[in-house]
């Protein structure tokens, strides 16, 4: 059973960094991409961040140059390194697995 839990959001003012994690129970196969998306006041869903089983990232164009996804295989582990905040990066961030599994998410709020 695939379980995912996000953590490391909270409240930070404009051009702070934050690092997000993801830790997923059951993801046993390196195949697979992993995302974090971003949920925002009115439940629009934006996909911040890929990364293929192959290692590839792709970005949207709101958070290009600024936020980073990496991974650790053996942790399970995914993360998203995420510089010079902005309020309109607010959002709950949800980790999501294969495109089928995700998580409850994390919140980031950006206050000016």
């Amino acid at each position: 059973q695939v379980r995912l839990v996000e953590s490391g959001g909270g409240t930070v003012h404009i051009g702070e960094s934050l690092t997000l994690s993801c830790a997923c129970t059951g993801c046993t196969s390196p195949i697979g991409t992993r995302s974090w998306y971003r949920q925002g006041p009115e439940n629009q869903r934006e996909l911040v961040a890929t990364l293929t089983s192959g290692g590839a990232a792709t970005y949207s164009a709101s958070v290009e140059g600024r936020f980073t996804i990496s991974r650790d295989n053996a942790k399970n582990t995914w993360y998203l390194q995420m510089n010079s905040l902005q309020p309109a990066d607010t959002g709950l961030y949800i980790c999501v697995y294969r495109s089928a599994y995700s998580g409850r998410g994390t919140q980031v709020t950006v206050s000016s």
